[in-house]
């Protein structure tokens, strides 16, 4: 969000405060592959009807061709802003990604989370263990799946 915020500001050489609006509302229109649609219509189970004016409170204005044509353009570009953007941080993402397959047999690791709150062991966070094993691989069970043998 900061990335796409950042090159909308750069390129219509406006305030922040002015763009925000129009970037969260095309950011909650869009389509998101974790969910499988867009945030708005998750939320609300329709697809957004598209009010394309923002106007401050005690505001008056005449919508006329030209205002819906300006924002709809400004929407425009903040989706095509927003694809950049998407690329960019995939890339940042796929460079340091490496794909990892064990063997059965393999002894791993397991990355815990310590326990905070009612039912915590100990009070210093330094103090807690990150990584609980070594545990054998007794069989794999799909790509990213394993069985593991506890003691």
């Amino acid at each position: 969000m900061e990335d796409l915020l950042r090159a909308c500001i750069l390129e219509q050489g406006v305030s922040w405060v002015e763009c925000l609006p129009l970037i969260e509302f095309t950011y909650n229109n869009s389509f998101h592959s974790s969910i499988g649609m867009a945030p708005f219509e998750a939320l609300y189970g329709r697809r957004c009807r598209m009010p394309l004016c923002w106007f401050e409170l005690g505001e008056s204005a005449l919508l006329g061709p030209d205002v819906v044509k300006e924002t709809t353009e400004k929407v425009k570009m903040i989706q095509e802003k927003m694809k950049a953007s998407r690329s960019r941080q995939k890339s940042y993402h796929d460079k340091r990604r490496k794909d990892i397959e064990f063997q059965v047999g393999d002894h791993v690791f397991l990355r815990v989370n310590p326990v905070f709150g009612v039912g915590r062991a100990l009070k210093c966070r330094k103090l807690t263990p990150r990584f609980v094993g070594p545990f054998e691989i007794v069989e794999k069970i799909g790509v990213v799946a394993y069985q593991i043998a506890l003691l």
